[in-house]
């Protein structure tokens, strides 16, 4: 083994045992509000990157996608992320009563919350993520698990199991999804609902899915671990990312436009928040960063099928869901945009975990789904 490659997870157990430090010293010095707001950025960022590529995976598998087969093993190694997601949302359920208005004993005085008591409270609440956290890690087991199987037992049969699981993955999908964006999102402030809110977190959540598997693929092809995957498989790649980057954009913009129509107070008062002070720039760059940038830079179809073009675009698509996470999470806090030391000693931490877990996945199995009987004309796929 090379030096550097001896050195990179080195630097990264340093980066998690350094940001480490700085998030057990947040807890203590920025108060327990910002701390879990932190937490359950995090958490939400990994669940919704993990639950992306699984959707990318079940999709496959349901329109029984040929060309998508010789990449389909890097969503799937990135849909794992979810295993190390769920012990940080089991912790994350202590965040309840601090962020939560809803699980607090003074929600009863509000005749809002009151009505949405049970629905609201800790116990429901929790039995809700239990569920979610079952269910996806089913969707794991039989579409993940049972595609590595298949690299030893090169049974064809689970081709047909998983075409036939994955109209009932997509069901259970869209329970978590919408889940994940009323409970651990909306959820934050509770008065407020948007009956789209979860098709836009679904939106982000498949956008991020996307920037990584195309970020692996072309990190697994500088290594020549990918033959035979050519610029046809990157153009489809880049594809979806840019239809997505503008139906994330349509979802985003028609939730907004419909509220600021009909003025109502208890819906507006959610963006009014987000256009004040500082807020107001980061609005500015999500829209800038999450739709503008990436829409011009893949417009043409050569552009979605240059490696280096499709790269900085990935990269910039995983920052601006980051950036929409934060967006979404941390105005409850009442205060304005920071990125201080807190926030860098959570990044460190979670960033050097995620990247420590990636990369023991790609040496997961083969590079490409050897056993599935479909690979072969996956690999033939032409434009």
């Amino acid at each position: 083994m090379s030096q550097s490659k001896q050195t990179s997870p080195t630097l990264l157990r340093g980066a998690m045992a350094l940001g480490a430090l700085g998030v057990l010293g947040s807890y203590v010095t920025a108060g327990h509000e910002r701390f879990w707001a932190n937490w359950v950025f995090w958490f939400v960022l990994m669940f919704t990157l993990g639950l992306g590529a699984l959707f990318i995976v079940a999709l496959e598998h349901l329109v029984n996608a040929k060309w998508s087969v010789p990449v389909r093993r890097i969503p799937e190694r990135v849909a794992t992320l979810l295993l190390p997601a769920i012990p940080v949302g089991l912790i994350a359920l202590c965040a309840l009563p601090v962020l939560y208005p809803g699980t607090r004993p003074e929600a009863a005085h509000n005749p809002i919350l009151a009505g949405k008591a049970f629905w609201l409270g800790v116990p429901f609440f929790s039995v809700r993520t239990l569920l979610s956290f079952g269910l996806c890690t089913l969707g794991l087991w039989v579409l993940v698990g049972g595609s590595l199987r298949q690299d030893t037992t090169r049974d064809p049969a689970f081709n047909l199991r998983a075409r036939k699981f994955a109209p009932a993955f997509m069901a259970s999908f869209a329970l978590v999804i919408t889940l994940v964006a009323f409970d651990w999102l909306s959820g934050l402030t509770p008065e407020w609902y948007s009956d789209i809110f979860g098709v836009y977190v679904f939106a982000g959540a498949f956008l991020s899915g996307l920037a990584a598997t195309a970020l692996c693929v072309l990190h697994l092809q500088d290594q020549d671990r990918l033959e035979g995957v050519r610029s046809d498989h990157l153009y489809n790649l880049g594809g979806f990312l840019f239809a997505f980057t503008v139906f994330w954009s349509y979802i985003g913009f028609a939730q907004y436009m419909l509220m600021w129509y009909a003025n109502l107070p208890d819906e507006v008062i959610y963006y009014k928040v987000r256009l004040a002070g500082s807020w107001r720039a980061i609005t500015i760059s999500l829209a800038t960063l999450h739709f503008v940038i990436p829409f011009f830079a893949l417009v043409t179809r050569d552009a979605k099928k240059d490696p280096k073009r499709l790269r900085r675009v990935a990269y910039l698509m995983l920052f601006a869901h980051a950036l929409d996470m934060y967006w979404l999470i941390f105005p409850v806090l009442g205060l304005e945009p920071r990125f201080s030391w807190p926030e860098l000693s959570f990044a460190l931490f979670f960033l050097g975990g995620i990247l420590l877990w990636l990369r023991g996945a790609m040496q997961k199995g083969e590079d490409m789904p050897v056993g599935d009987p479909f690979l072969r004309e996956g690999l033939e796929f032409r434009l």
